[in-house]
């Protein structure tokens, strides 16, 4: 028998976020395709979110969202619950050179909070599309920093609903990687910056902001970086070597302005966008030897009757 919300809201009477079954998730997400989500849950807090997993079905999954910027939800939706943070893990202040910033703020508004009280050395964040979650969770960068090198501590929630709080060698990071197991939930970090000129901090945002726009197709349905750099190459130049920019199939396609981002041109499924992923994969192997490995994370099912065509 299939559980409804009411079979979960008996066990949780003091719970205070939202709970919703068959939630659309195509709407949550940048490249806007996939299918449903079983149950979304929107805690208030950080308490209602540890209450929650502490009081939910053992034998439940669990997925967290943040803006779904770099991310692909399959086309059969997400079993189990889905939890995404919203504003009550959005908050942002600065503490002398350091910010502390809930999981949910984007990073372009931590970034602002800091340049507003003179905190530099965060700017590369907002580079990068998503949440200050979605940046612990990958160990996200660009321009040369990483999300370690900025951290001091990290407020995270674990499988049993305890809230902890880590030291960056917890997380054990790697490039684009957080070794934590699965199951932990950040909630808020503490991060350093160094005290600097407003004006200064302004330049190196807008900057960067430049350089996106020149280089990044940032106003098309798309997901960031399709996949990482490997060792001593440049993902975009194995993809273009292999003559896969401005490939396409059905609504997908890499990008003519980075062939490193995949663009949903308006009618892709979620099906079209990891198939063009996988057969630019097997191209740059066949020209370069190279196997990428993806950055974009790939969740949920296929529809059934895509099973047989998709690659894992």
């Amino acid at each position: 028998m299939r559980m409804e919300e009411t079979d979960i809201l008996l066990h949780m009477p003091q719970l205070r976020g939202r709970l919703r079954a068959n939630a659309a998730l195509a709407k949550v997400n940048w490249f806007q395709v996939g299918g449903e989500a079983q149950f979304l849950f929107k805690p208030e807090d950080a308490d209602d979110l540890a209450y929650f997993i502490a009081h939910k079905p053992t034998d439940m999954p669990v997925t967290v969202l943040g803006v779904g910027s770099n991310l692909l939800v399959r086309d059969g939706g997400i079993d189990g619950i889905v939890i995404r943070l919203g504003r009550g893990f959005a908050d942002c202040s600065a503490q002398g050179d350091r910010l502390v910033v809930g999981a949910g703020c984007l990073n372009a508004n931590a970034v602002a909070v800091a340049q507003e009280n003179g905190i530099g050395g965060l700017e590369f964040l907002s580079g990068i599309p998503g949440t200050i979650g979605g940046a612990l969770a990958m160990n996200a960068g660009a321009y040369g920093t990483e999300t370690k090198d900025i951290l001091i501590e990290v407020e995270a929630i674990d499988p049993q609903g305890n809230l902890r709080m880590l030291s960056p060698e917890k997380m054990q990071y790697g490039y684009r990687h957080c070794g934590l197991p699965e199951g932990w939930i950040f909630t808020r970090a503490i991060l350093q910056g160094k005290m600097e000129d407003a004006s200064v901090i302004a330049a190196r945002i807008e900057k960067i902001a430049r350089e996106r726009t020149d280089t990044q197709p940032i106003r098309s349905r798309t997901g960031g970086s399709t996949f990482k750099n490997p060792a001593e190459a440049k993902a975009w130049q194995l993809i273009d070597a292999a003559g896969c920019r401005g490939l396409k199939i059905g609504g997908a396609e890499m990008s003519q302005q980075h062939c490193n981002f995949m663009i949903n041109t308006g009618n892709a499924t979620a099906q079209d966008l990891e198939t063009l992923g996988e057969e630019v994969r097997r191209r740059v192997q066949d020209s370069s030897g190279v196997l990428l490995e993806w950055e974009i994370k790939r969740i949920g099912r296929p529809r059934e009757e895509e099973k047989t065509s998709l690659v894992a």
